[in-house]
């Protein structure tokens, strides 16, 4: 399951299918510095974004993967 508090490299590794979720809705610096410290709660909550929402789309890409 996909937690809030996992740190983006880790949910980037664990599910690669997140890349194209979180790049279609604009995170684009998945390999920068902060993907290594920053939670992907932290990351899309300072892009604005539906944490809930893109989780629960991430998801539902890895099951279906």
């Amino acid at each position: 399951m996909i937690d809030q508090s996992m740190k983006i490299v880790d949910l980037l590794n664990q599910y690669p299918s997140a890349i194209p979720v979180l790049q279609k809705n604009g995170v684009g610096c998945l390999g920068c510095m902060l993907a290594h410290s920053e939670t992907i709660g932290e990351g899309l909550s300072a892009h604005g974004l539906d944490v809930d929402a893109i989780l629960q789309e991430i998801e539902s890409g890895a099951e279906a993967a």
